[in-house]
Formats: C-alpha cells, structure tokens, sequence
C-alpha cells in the first residue's frame, strides 16, 4: 500500500477549477487563505523583529476565556460580541505577560508559557461548565476549516447584502492592519528595534507595543474559524523568518510577505487536494517547504555560506 496517493496533475490542478461552481467555491477559499496570511504575516514581521514569535501562540490559546465570557454576557456568539470578548481577552493577556517580564524576575518566554497556558486552562474550564448552553467547538478554534468559508452566512449591514461573512471581516481586518501599519510605520519600526530612542523622542512605547498586541488579537479573532488559531501562528512566524533570506531591510521583508502568501495559499490549497487533509494544514506544510528551500539555496542560505 502506498503511503501517499497517486500523483495526477489533472486531478490535482485542474480538476478543482472544472466548472463554475468549483471555481465560485474554491476562489472564496483562497481568498481567504490570501487575506489570512498576507494579514498575518505584516503583523508577524514586526513580531519577530521583536522576538516575541511565541507571542501569536500565547494570544490565539488566550482569547478562550475571552468568547466563552463574552456569551455569558451577551448571550449571543454573533461575531461582534466575540470580536469584543476575543479582543478584550487578547490585551489583557499581554498585559499580563507584560507585567510579568517588567516586575519579576521571570523570563518573556517563561511568562507567555504560564499566561497562554493558564489562560487556555480557564476558557476549556468554562465551557466544560457551560456545556449545556454554549455551542462552542474547541476543536474549531484550534484546528479551523478554511475549506468550508463559502458556508458562511452573509454580511447584512444596513439592509445591503454585503456577501460572505467570514471574507468581508478578514477583508476589513486585512485593510484596517495595512492601513494602520502604513500610518505608523515609523513608529513600529524604531520601537521595534530601538525602544530607548524611541522613548527618548517622547514616543509612548508601552502604547504603541499594546496597539500592536490588539491588532494580533485582531487578526487572530478574524483568521479563527477559517485556519484555527494553532496555526495562525505559522503565517505570523513563516513569511518573516523566510523572507530574511533574501533581504535584512524590514520594508522589504514586508513586500516579499505578498508573493509568499499567494505561494503558501495555492501551494497548500493543491497540496490538500493531493494528499485528502486539512487545506489549513497543509497551507503550513507549504510554508515549511518554502522556508526549507529559501534556507538552503536564497542568496544568504546555507548552501552559498559553504562555497
């Protein structure tokens, strides 16, 4: 028996944008795939440059407690509320871990290991309680389905029908994060890599470090029900740490994060089509494959360093 299925470029490639209904269902999918890592992955280049990779990993596992507290308050898992309980849940998660590194002698990493994990622990605690009033899947949360997006239902916004759920919000979260790092960039930059001049130019540091820590929550919220929180911390980490190879400039690091995306998207979209898995999954199997080949072979990978 073999371990991986045949491999029919027809069946793989083509077979999935056969007919019009194929490509109207298929194209909300990698639509969204887009949105999802080229959102992530701006984000995740001011992440790393931070060295808080791990950051993502303690947000996405803190927003639980977050949307279980926030149906008990509106009683409702429409998304507003949850993008409120998810937000509210994700800040106060970095303050803590925040708090923690500024006032104990306790590590960053040590601190976002016993928040995230502390935080995750009291959201599966409150939904074990609340089992027989709260429809909320864990495994959802954390794995995803980005293959079943076109089932969301429509956006209605005053009266206008304003198409599938799930894109619009990533869509508006995806614009809202490019918009925002283009006006801030200069800010994001230094604090990034310089945060005592930045404070000595009277810039608020702290302020800036929690806007940047509500936009991940943000997008974490946002990315949850197509790739799973799990691995949205993939497209925060891989488009970064891949696109290094090629340039150390920021502002290029974050214009190879486009090409990267649509790479990681189509490849693991066809790659799920080959082997019958997880598209989410295999969108992050793409992007280690990529990274695995721009670490040995880009112009500042292993391969050149030896000759």
């Amino acid at each position: 028996m073999n371990f991986f299925p045949v491999f029919d470029l027809n069946t793989i490639f083509l077979v999935p944008w056969s007919t019009d209904q194929l490509v109207q269902w298929n194209g909300q999918v990698i639509l969204m795939g887009l949105l999802v890592c080229w959102t992530n992955g701006i984000l995740g280049s001011f992440i790393v440059v931070r060295r808080m990779a791990l950051m993502g990993d303690a947000i996405s596992h803190g927003i639980l407690p977050g949307l279980v507290i926030s149906f008990l308050i509106f009683g409702s898992l429409e998304i507003g509320p949850m993008l409120i309980g998810a937000c509210s849940a994700g800040l106060a998660c970095s303050f803590c871990i925040e708090w923690l590194r500024s006032h104990t002698p306790i590590r960053q990493d040590a601190s976002m290991a016993i928040v995230f994990t502390s935080f995750f622990a009291v959201g599966v605690t409150l939904i074990n309680l609340q089992t027989d009033h709260l429809d909320l899947d864990t495994g959802c949360i954390l794995y995803g389905e980005i293959g079943l997006t076109p089932l969301s239902p429509d956006l209605l916004f005053m009266g206008l029908n304003c198409g599938n759920r799930s894109i619009c919000l990533m869509g508006t979260v995806c614009v809202f994060v490019l918009l925002i790092v283009s006006l801030s960039y200069r800010q994001l930059l230094l604090t990034s890599f310089d945060p005592t001049l930045a404070h000595s130019y009277g810039w608020p540091v702290k302020l800036i470090h929690l806007g940047l820590m509500f936009l991940l929550a943000l997008s974490t919220v946002a990315s949850m029900e197509a790739v799973g929180v799990i691995l949205v911390v993939a497209m925060l980490v891989f488009p970064c740490v891949t696109a290094s190879f090629f340039s150390e400039r920021l502002p290029i690091i974050l214009l190879i994060t486009f090409p990267l995306g649509i790479l990681y998207t189509f490849g693991g979209f066809h790659l799920a089509h080959w082997l019958d898995c997880s598209i989410a999954a295999a969108m992050a199997i793409a992007a280690t494959i990529i990274f695995i080949i721009a670490c040995a072979l880009s112009p500042r990978g292993i391969l050149l360093r030896l000759k």
